[in-house]
């Protein structure tokens, strides 16, 4: 048996940005235009106008101010609303990969090891764009990794899933170093024409280096103390594509076929259940809420991080100890919880106790203890 840390991090940020105001803009060009468009149905009641949408709301209601993304043109674009990713050859990286290597490079380049080091590669994230070859063993090719690599799912949460099968793998000697890579373009499974989350995702890809304590050299270490993971089916958060779509044609436009969610529910749902999951977490392994410095939470709305680490320290937390990313970079899904974690460690002193914890569609809900070495 090993004792295992995270001795690397990585982050891909894409060039463009889009500012709420810029999307509002886009929005409310098209709400325009479809009641005109259907000006008389809607006189009839067979159609539902559409609503505009307003900056102020979107940053009220989210925290968000603006997001990364792969495309811009495109999602602003008020007749398409969606991004414009060319098709690429077979032979060519996918996009997902290139990010993928990007963000690798960099968790790599912080532990200070190469790929001579790594046994293998796992792709965590909400949304591949195929079902195979895997892209974890595509970005294992591409940096020269020997060893193995395989694909996981665990919507929103799936970079704590994934820590946590490194780290059993590294524990148990199975291998000395795993990438954990979190590549997400979540704009491309986003409705933009869907006043209530039309708001929500932006693109970005992370990556963490989980290996044996005893090899790493970085000055960048955090022991894995403790995991945990819970999962609890609801539909509350729900995406329907997929290849069985193509059997039952007369669904395929339909908006479920993208990201469709039942916000407040969500937000009543999940919040106890992950103040409850760390709390725990950090009881059964002998520590104290108020030992945490820092929680690196799931960057999704900004209230439900603001009411979890209430709920856990019966106080409102500092930016300090709950750090936000989400007014920069909206809801990146599997990286988000990892961007916090990367943007927000360097300032903690050695000792220091910390919690990362994603949460979403499933339910779904991880908690990694982190110690500063």
């Amino acid at each position: 048996m090993h004792n295992v840390v995270i001795s690397g991090t990585g982050l891909y940020t894409p060039a463009h940005s889009i500012s709420n105001e810029e999307l509002v803009q886009s929005f409310n060009t098209w709400v325009t235009r479809f009641n005109t468009d259907n000006a008389a149905a809607i006189e009839r009641g067979e159609v539902q106008a559409q609503a505009p949408s307003d900056a102020a709301f979107i940053e009220k209601a989210s925290g968000i101010k603006s997001r990364f993304v792969m495309d811009k043109q495109g999602i602003l674009d008020p007749q398409r609303m969606k991004p414009l990713l060319a098709e690429r050859s077979n032979d060519e990286p996918s996009i997902l990969c290139e990010m993928g290597v990007a963000a690798a490079r960099q968790a790599l380049e912080r532990a200070g090891k190469t790929v001579a080091d790594v046994d293998g590669v796992i792709v965590a994230c909400s949304n591949l764009q195929r079902a195979y070859p895997a892209i974890s063993i595509e970005i294992q090719a591409a940096l020269g990794i020997e060893g193995y690599g395989f694909d996981m799912n665990v919507a929103c949460s799936s970079a704590t899933f994934g820590i946590q099968n490194a780290y059993n793998s590294v524990h148990l000697g199975q291998a000395r170093a795993l990438l954990v890579i979190n590549p997400e373009i979540c704009t491309a499974h986003l409705n933009f024409r869907d006043r209530d989350s039309h708001f929500i995702f932006g693109d970005a890809a992370t990556a963490v280096l989980v290996e044996r304590a005893d090899l790493a050299t970085s000055a960048h270490q955090f022991e894995i103390v403790g995991t945990r993971l819970l999962t609890q089916f609801s539909n509350n958060i729900r995406n329907n594509f997929g290849f069985l779509n193509r059997t039952a044609e007369e669904g395929n436009d339909a908006w479920d076929k993208l990201f469709v969610q039942e916000g407040r529910k969500v937000f009543r749902e999940v919040c106890p259940m992950v103040a409850q999951l760390i709390g725990s977490h950090l009881q059964d392994n002998g520590l104290n809420v108020a030992d945490v410095q820092r929680f690196w939470l799931h960057q999704a709305n900004l209230s439900m991080n603001q009411l979890i680490v209430k709920k856990l320290l019966g106080r409102d937390a500092s930016s300090e100890e709950a750090p936000v990313i989400l007014d920069r970079y909206a809801n990146t899904s599997s990286a988000g919880s990892v961007i916090a974690f990367h943007s927000h460690q360097d300032d903690l002193p050695q000792g220091a106790l910390g919690v990362l914890s994603s949460f979403g569609a499933g339910y779904s809900i991880g908690s990694v203890i982190l110690r500063k070495r």
